[in-house]
């Protein structure tokens, strides 16, 4: 790696925000932050050109033409298919052209493997590159073998350093590229060590410019931190158009990968995978993993239909409510928001007469799911509320809405299109706000009982 020339300066860079300091301290003054500066070398005016000239792309991306908008092809409509049908769906129909798609996840979870599938099956239209920075190109090699996968058309790289991966890249030019990851990139223009704030800015920086100048869709893949982030300066998130996070329980075989951010698709669309010999294979129907066989007979539990993205999907709320040795019992939420198990508590005590206070109240949303809007607040305080008094649900039903501090039931968004979704899988009754009551007519066999305040919905739940 090169050394920092004498005319190199130093500066100390946000991890959150990106913003640069002239010396450390304890706070970043841009963003409030406290303990993310970090030092970087900056390469200095002088050999910044130096350092464009080694690369053979720079040269001839380094002037921009102005362009009227009205004359500028718009490729959002030509979407390439992955060959994944559940990636495609992620990615909002398809990989756009320029596309830079940040992938993170846990280590061993699988974005690896997803790409190289990917990789694989585009690789069969398109020139790709696969450029690792973590195994050796037997390691990739090894694992396409045994994942079965096309290797014909398929290219792939060992290499590190961002000026050579692009300077190969102007040379092959692909229409497709995978970073293995953005963490072990490095350019030669500055001194810090690969990883650091400014090596991981810099590279991905270089690698965005070189996809929106040539029209190369290129894949990142991230490490993440021990609090779920990627690692990283946070404004890695925003120089790429899509973040895509790989997401599954230790001992699962199931993958969630999930979009939080999407310039060109919907965000918090959700793809279903599960685990197997030959690599990940898509889920064809992912309410029906998520529900387990008869537990709608059973105290404690209450199905819903949530939205993730543009897709409605079922899934069983758990609760177990139990007397607490504590004076201060614990509320204990897996998959949804803590503070607001808390808050719905209080609203079931003051408008339901159900009194919580000396309980342990556990909830859990089956399979590792993460649900985020409010249409899980009906379903959760009917799972506390059966688990309570140990009476199951009426056989075959599902519930959601949100709750309100007055204990009124407030209807969600696409009402109708949930309900469809649960009479396809033979529902037989659904609990919901009045406001989501269709107004075309029953479901075929489906009962919508309508409430609007949450003493309404408890009366019926078990009847």
């Amino acid at each position: 790696m090169a050394k920092a020339s004498p005319k190199s300066r130093t500066a100390y860079v946000c991890a959150e925000c990106g913003g640069e300091h002239g010396k450390w301290q304890g706070q970043c003054a841009d963003c409030g932050v406290w303990n993310s500066l970090s030092e970087i070398v900056l390469e200095s005016a002088a050999s910044a050109p130096a350092a464009a000239r080694r690369s053979g792309w720079a040269g001839k991306l380094e002037l921009p033409q102005i362009t009227a908008l009205r004359d500028v092809r718009s490729s959002e409509d030509a979407r390439v298919s992955t060959g994944i049908g559940e990636f495609d769906r992620v990615l909002g129909g398809g990989l756009v052209e320029g596309a830079v798609v940040l992938v993170g996840g846990d280590p061993g979870i699988g974005k690896s493997t997803l790409l190289l599938q990917a990789m694989a099956q585009m690789s069969l239209t398109l020139p790709s590159l696969y450029v690792t920075g973590e195994e050796s190109l037997a390691q990739v090699a090894g694992r396409a073998l045994r994942l079965g996968l096309p290797m014909d058309g398929l290219q792939a790289l060992a290499e590190t350093g961002i000026e050579k991966i692009l300077d190969h890249a102007a040379a092959a030019q692909p229409k497709i590229i995978v970073a293995d990851s953005v963490q072990t990139l490095w350019t030669e223009s500055l001194a810090a060590a690969p990883g650091s704030v400014g090596q991981v800015r810099e590279s991905a920086a270089r690698l965005v410019r070189y996809a929106k100048e040539t029209g190369t869709a290129v894949f990142l893949v991230g490490h993440v931190t021990k609090e779920g982030g990627i690692a990283g300066p946070r404004v890695l998130e925003h120089m790429v158009d899509a973040v895509l996070y790989f997401e599954g329980e230790s001992g699962s075989r199931f993958r969630v990968l999930r979009a939080f951010k999407n310039r060109f698709g919907a965000v918090n669309e959700l793809g279903v995978f599960a685990m197997g010999e030959k690599g990940l294979k898509e889920v064809p129907n992912p309410s029906a993993i998520f529900l387990s066989g008869g537990s709608a007979q059973q105290s404690g539990s209450c199905v819903m239909v949530t939205r993730e993205g543009t897709r409605p999907l079922m899934v069983e709320v758990q609760a177990l409510v139990d007397s607490s040795p504590l004076s201060n019992p614990r509320r204990v939420a897996v998959g949804l928001e803590q503070n607001r198990l808390a808050m719905l508590l209080a609203v079931l005590h003051r408008h339901g007469g159900i009194v919580t206070s000396d309980q342990d109240v556990f909830v859990n949303v089956v399979g590792g799911i993460r649900v985020q809007e409010t249409a899980a607040d009906l379903p959760v305080l009917l799972a506390v509320f059966s688990s309570l008094r140990d009476r199951p649900l009426a056989e075959k039903t599902i519930a959601f809405g949100e709750v309100g501090l007055s204990g009124e039931i407030r209807p969600t968004p696409n009402g109708e299109e949930r309900l469809r979704e649960a009479a396809t899988h033979g529902f037989k009754r659904a609990i919901v706000a009045k406001g989501n009551a269709p107004k075309s007519g029953a479901f075929k066999g489906l009962e919508v009982v309508a409430v609007e305040r949450l003493s309404q919905a408890l009366d019926v739940a078990t009847g």
